[in-house]
This record gives C-alpha cells, structure tokens and sequence, in this order.
C-alpha cells in the first residue's frame, strides 16, 4: 500500500489519509483547558476543513492560533443555530467540508450543535465524530462510583419545579447523576441537592477538569454546602457535580417493615410514587431514597 504524503494547511502537517472530505460534517472534540489534550485526528481536521464552526469565535481563536490554523471560525451559538443551520447544509451542498467545535469539550453535550445534527443528518449529509475531551467521561472517571451507571443531566432545569420533579424521577435510582453547574449557583444547587436527596449519599465535585487549579473532591452529600463555602476558591469555575448511587439499596425493602409497607401502598392507590415516598418517610424515618425506591417496585 502506497503510503500518503502529508500536506502542510496553516501551521500542522496533515495526514493526507486523515485531511476532511467535501460535503462532510465534523463534530470534533476540543480540549477543556489543557490545550495539549487535542487529538491529532482533531488537528488533521481542524487544519483542513473549509470552515470551522464555533460556539465562541475569540475561544476557539485562541487554540487554532496555538496550533497554527489560518481557517477564521464562524460563529455558531445558541442564539444564531437555526439560522445558521440552512448556511452549514449551504456549504456542504456547495461540496465544502465543515467542523463544529464548543467553547471546550464535545460539541452538542449541553452546548450547541444537536438541533445542526439532526437537520443535516436528515439532509442526507455525513456526520463524522472526531471524539476527544468530555467534561462528563472525565470526571465520572476520575470519581470513583459505585454506581453501575450513571445519568447525565447537563444543567438542571431553571424552574424549582422541574428540578424537584426530575430529582423526584431520578433520584432513587440505583444509579449515579451527573450535572453541570455554573460557579455563581453552585453552592445553592448543593443546597437543593441535599434537601431533595438522602444526605449520606457522596458527592463528587469536580472543578476546573485539566486547567490549573483543577480540583476533584468527595464527601458527603450533607457537607458539601459546608465545604465549598469554606474556601472561596472552591465556587469558582466550571463544574460538574456527581452524586453516587445510593449505599443502600432497598429495593427489596429491608428497610421498611410490614407495616411501612402497608402504609406505602395503601398511599401509592391515590398519590404517585414520589409523594407517597415522602409522606412515608417523613413518618417512619428511613430515608426517602430508600421509600421511593421501594414505591417504584410496587407500583410496578
């Protein structure tokens, strides 16, 4: 086989086996912080593409000129991605290669570019992963869990409500959740977090994932608030928030005897399971957790 001669675009030598193709997509993965974590299939890309799509244009123009790429990003955001979605199919359909890329991490996770997805790949146009950095793989593999599996839920939802009827969902699963959180509302959500959830559960906090002052952190749920308001450096940056599983997991309702468990299902025939879990374990005392968890077994 006839090795392929490199290309010099900007200021990295391509792989010519890896250069973009015309009419193509890339969704292509960016550093969090440390820029020496981009890929070498993701510079090939970046330093070949016709354009580069970017959800910030002066932050992507800082590690495109690290690494010598010329290409001047577009800017698309969350504001302009319909607009922009029908100039992206333009330029593909014209035979021009495209990359998407976020401020940091992989685009469309929490961060704009799934609504440019979905249309192109509905188009008809091919839709290339270039994989690479991910705040969420990144912290959940440096936590630890004991959970099996975890749910990812980007930013909690703005309204009290909907946070409370998604931690109400969730929350008893035998599994671990993980969230995004911005600096000014990250002690508040850890608040909320542990009114919702059983404060023995562990917390991870993971701030600032491949930059300077990078820090991950485990303790109780219960003395999270404590702990980050102790230092003033701990509430600043970006964070992701992971909450284990459950240590006891009481599907089998060990911890609710006969009698709760009468209680229980004579409330799940008028209330839905959260509410019913509530109500039992205000009463009893065994975590809500534990209550809700059983709740889901009975109705089911």
């Amino acid at each position: 086989m006839e090795k392929a001669e490199p290309a010099t675009q900007g200021g990295h030598v391509v792989d010519a086996r890896f250069r973009a193709t015309g009419g193509s997509l890339y969704v292509v993965a960016t550093p969090l912080g440390n820029l020496r974590d981009l890929t070498l299939r993701a510079l090939d890309v970046l330093a070949s593409v016709d354009v580069i799509a970017a959800e910030d244009t002066r932050t992507s123009g800082t590690l495109l000129r690290h690494y010598g790429i010329a290409t001047h990003p577009v800017a698309l955001h969350a504001h302009n991605e319909n607009q922009k979605t029908h100039v992206v199919a333009e330029w593909l359909r014209a035979g021009r290669s495209v990359a998407l890329i976020s401020d940091a991490g992989t685009p469309a996770i929490s961060d704009p570019g799934a609504r440019l997805v979905l249309a192109l790949r509905a188009a008809g146009f091919p839709v290339v992963p270039i994989p690479g950095p991910s705040a969420v793989v990144a912290a959940v593999s440096a936590a630890g869990l004991l959970a099996h599996c975890f749910i990812f839920a980007g930013f909690l939802p703005a309204q009290a409500r909907a946070r409370r009827q998604w931690l109400d969902r969730f929350g008893a699963l035998d599994a671990a959740l993980v969230l995004y959180e911005a600096p000014h509302r990250v002690v508040a959500t850890v608040i909320e977090l542990a009114g919702a959830l059983a404060p023995t559960r562990d917390i991870v906090i993971a701030r600032e994932i491949t930059k300077k002052f990078e820090s991950i952190a485990r303790m109780p749920l219960g003395e999270a608030a404590a702990w980050m308001t102790a230092e003033p450096q701990r509430q600043r940056g970006e964070f992701v928030l992971i909450i284990d599983a459950p240590a006891l997991v009481a599907a089998e309702g060990a911890a609710l005897s006969p009698d709760h468990l009468r209680w229980l299902q004579a409330l799940l025939d008028e209330l839905p399971p959260a509410k019913a879990a509530r109500v039992v374990a205000a009463v009893t005392g065994v975590p809500r957790d534990d209550v809700y968890a059983r709740a889901l077994t009975l109705k089911r």
